[in-house]
């Protein structure tokens, strides 16, 4: 049986990953700061500022992926969490790499997620692929430092794939669920000038992307973790409150409010790029939800079972 740990397992992606691995035979572990062996899937501990991992984790293990670090949009960007959001990132994948290194025998391949944040800004009609230059502010800074430690392992001799995660779609956490809070008041307030692209992502499109990613052996690198067809924040809004609160209002959420409460974290919000999926597209994958309206209206259906 093929084996994965999964660091930040316990996670929305992790969650869901680790459920259609086990669908698919995978023996599923997970890493975390709280350890149960005899959970669903085995879990066990590790602390990345202290700088240890169970070994018992990495016994006959094919695959690790890599998705731990502190959320970016869950509390305010003080300097203290800058640090916090670049080194749960960065250290995991120094963690991890240590005991690679260490390793007898070794997994085949590493895959870790990254960010779409990597870019930064670009409001234009444009197409960005991931050959595009880092954008500029603290989500590309965070985002190149993380990128590095994840480039890092290729010293290891393993395979590396990172996959530049857009915003994922789920009722069971992340962005969507926080866009929907205030639609159930009747209001469905798009953010500035509505015009931010939001390069989004199906839950199950980006696990199966994972999937995907551990078992393409000629896959490295860099791939941009989006459905093929992103949308501007205004749409975004405007198709979630059709499918999910058919009477809300849209709404402006003017940009200088938006700054005013939120500080330097507004930027997770207005900025965005049109980031392309043809790379991995070429790659082989095949999307289920391409279309925003199909994959919201699948969540709606799955939530209501």
């Amino acid at each position: 049986m093929r084996s994965v740990l999964i660091a930040g397992g316990t996670g929305l992606i992790g969650t869901q990953l680790s459920k259609l691995l086990s669908e698919q035979g995978f023996e599923v572990r997970q890493l975390s700061r709280n350890p149960r062996v005899d959970a669903l899937y085995p879990t066990y501990a590790w602390d990345v500022d202290k700088g240890t991992i169970d070994a018992k984790a990495l016994e006959n293990i094919d695959y690790i992926i890599n998705l731990a670090g502190a959320g970016v949009a869950d509390k305010p960007w003080t300097q203290v969490r800058k640090r916090l959001i670049i080194d749960s990132r960065v250290k995991s994948n120094q963690l991890l790499k240590r005991q690679i290194l260490a390793m007898p025998e070794k997994p085949k391949a590493f895959i870790s997620s990254a960010a779409v944040g990597y870019y930064g800004d670009n409001p234009s009609e444009q197409w960005v692929n991931e050959d595009a230059a880092p954008g500029k502010g603290f989500l590309p800074e965070s985002c190149i430092a993380w990128e590095a430690s994840i480039r890092s392992l290729g010293e290891t001799g393993l395979r590396v794939v990172g996959l530049r995660v857009g915003i994922v779609l789920s009722t069971k956490g992340g962005a969507l669920p926080k866009l929907l809070e205030p639609m159930k008041l009747g209001a469905a307030p798009y953010f500035g000038t509505g015009q931010t692209w939001y390069p989004w992502i199906h839950i199950d499109d980006l696990c199966r992307m994972f999937m995907f990613a551990l078992q393409d052996e000629d896959m490295q690198g860099f791939f941009n973790g989006v459905a093929p067809n992103p949308v501007r924040n205004r749409e975004l809004i405007k198709t979630a409150s059709k499918i999910f609160a058919p009477r809300a209002i849209n709404i402006p959420a003017p940009t200088f409010g938006l700054r005013l409460v939120l500080g330097e974290l507004a930027d997770a919000i207005l900025t965005g790029v049109r980031a392309s999926s043809a790379k991995i597209q070429k790659e082989g994958f095949d999307f289920e939800y391409p279309q925003l309206e199909g994959a919201l209206r699948e969540l709606k259906g799955a939530k209501a079972k």
